[in-house]
């Protein structure tokens, strides 16, 4: 983060979770839900969202309707959407928001290059807004819109926004695999910590979506957990973490090509890194 901020990517960050208050408040509540996380855990219980919606819920994929991470009411509340965040940054050791903040250094060049007015930006599954909401602050002409599966999420990225930045956001609830987007009319696209949790065919679906609806030069800034190989020294960790955190489709996202996954698209990777258990990756439209 020091390094970016030095180098004029994007100014100093704000700080994750507002006021002591607010902190201490999504403390308790974090720290409330942590004996039915780890129940769920020992039980095996990650389908209570499946049994929970059945059959008839519009618009939300099987796969979708799982506790993932053994979290309560999976995506679907306002109060599973309330301490996310939270319970990412405690599993992540601090260091969450700043792995999702590399990826403004993309966004950052981009800025340099075109008037931010002018840029047209989505993420991707963007759930509480990890990455647009710190765009919006970086980057104080941009506009972007969010795109999720869960309008809890959406509710409540729409509701911490500060006012100034809301009015430069759009929210939309609608499915990865068909944008709501038309060929070639984004700038940018941000796509953070979704491709693990994804099975293998609809990664496919995704990533052609994604390409298509880039212009021919546009970006595609891709965040997502290291894979196999990426730092050695944390094969092991990758390895357990879905026993742990119930990630049913981690593994195989741990062995998938994800270059030849995107050039299916006519994407090609124009850079790749790693900050802490995170690799950064840039695609350029062909």
């Amino acid at each position: 983060d020091l390094a970016n901020v030095e180098a004029g990517h994007y100014p100093m960050p704000e700080g994750e979770f507002g006021s002591p208050r607010a902190f201490l408040d999504l403390s308790r509540r974090f720290l409330a839900d942590v004996p039915k996380v780890a129940r769920r855990r020992v039980a095996g219980g990650h389908q209570e969202v499946y049994e929970t919606t059945g059959e008839g819920t519009s618009g939300l994929p099987r796969y979708y309707r799982q506790n993932f991470h053994f979290q309560s009411e999976g995506w679907l509340s306002r109060d599973s959407a309330r301490i996310y965040d939270f319970q990412v940054e405690v599993l992540f050791k601090g260091a969450s928001a700043a792995m999702r903040r590399q990826g403004l250094v993309h966004l950052s060049q981009l800025v340099r290059r075109k008037d931010q007015r002018e840029i047209v930006y989505a993420d991707i599954a963007c759930g509480t807004g990890g990455l647009l909401a710190p765009a919006l602050a970086a980057f104080p002409r941009l506009r972007g819109v969010g795109i999720d599966l869960s309008l809890p999420y959406l509710e409540h990225a729409r509701e911490i926004l500060p006012k100034t930045r809301a009015r430069r956001a759009g929210f939309v609830n609608a499915n990865a695999e068909s944008l709501p987007f038309a060929d070639a009319s984004l700038d940018a696209v941000s796509c953070v910590y979704l491709f693990h949790e994804l099975p293998p065919k609809i990664r496919r679906v995704v990533a052609r979506e994604l390409g298509r609806v880039l212009k021919p030069g546009g970006r595609l800034i891709f965040i997502d957990s290291l894979q196999r190989g990426d730092l050695p020294e944390n094969d092991g960790l990758l390895e357990l973490f879905p026993d742990l955190f119930y990630e049913p489709y981690y593994r195989s996202y741990l062995e998938e090509d994800l270059d030849a996954l995107f050039e299916a698209g006519g994407l090609h990777r124009a850079d790749l890194s790693a900050a802490f258990l995170s690799r950064i990756a840039l695609y350029i439209k062909e």
